[in-house]
């Protein structure tokens, strides 16, 4: 194939003109002088001359095709760092959203543990104990957020009876703990103690289920906990 210069190369692809029709748009477009572009233009045209007529076409395609590919890898490229760049987003924020929902269960966890620690010795001791009054130390040790949790699994054990004895098994008080005698554990009141049995209750939930609504949760799937 003959030579083919730069500047007629990119003529060609650009224009998509056979060299013919790029030395007549040359000549019939001169008044007088003919600039030194209007002569590089012919010049360059001339040596696309040189290329049978039916090849034009093909270095043409082919240049036009080179630029589609050229555009095609950039465009990869930058989708790539798109990619990169919001998946590191993402994970950065998925690890904050980890951290914080940690943070926070560790938070609920202590708080559990604080209100468990201080509840059974922040009551007097009485000879026996109404219903409502066991509720409310209930709402009282274990905090608003899980007591409708603590309160059904109390309702289907015991019904708030804290003398309450399984026939068969043997289990005792408003959580049903088996032996009842695991409760002395948190206190040796634990058989006539309501707020003994509702701390003991409570430790057994968050290190069993993480929390009295997840106790709930499994006792609804298996009816015990």
């Amino acid at each position: 194939m003959s030579r083919i210069s730069v500047r007629g190369f990119a003529v060609a692809s650009a224009t998509a003109v056979t060299a013919v029709g790029a030395v007549t748009g040359v000549a019939s477009g001169s008044t007088g002088q003919p600039s030194s572009d209007a002569g590089a233009t012919a010049s360059d045209s001339m040596l696309l001359a040189d290329i049978p007529t039916g090849q034009q076409v093909q270095v043409q395609t082919a240049s036009l095709t080179q630029q589609a590919d050229a555009q095609a890898i950039a465009a990869d490229v930058s989708a790539k760092k798109d990619a990169e760049e919001s998946a590191r987003k993402q994970a950065a924020a998925d690890a904050i959203a980890k951290q914080k929902a940690e943070e926070e269960a560790k938070a609920r966890k202590e708080e559990a543990a604080s209100r468990a620690s201080r509840g059974a010795s922040s009551f007097p001791v009485q000879s026996s104990y109404t219903v409502a009054q066991i509720q409310s130390m209930a709402h009282q040790i274990v905090g608003a957020n899980q007591f409708q949790c603590f309160s059904n699994i109390v309702d289907h054990e015991s019904s708030w009876n804290y003398r309450a004895v399984n026939a068969g098994s043997g289990a005792y008080g408003l959580v049903q703990a088996l032996p009842g005698s695991k409760m002395s554990s948190v206190g040796s009141d634990w058989q006539t103690n309501p707020a003994t049995q509702i701390k003991w209750g409570l430790n057994y939930m968050n290190q069993s289920y993480g929390s009295p609504c997840q106790a709930w949760s499994f006792w609804q799937a298996n009816h015990w906990y």
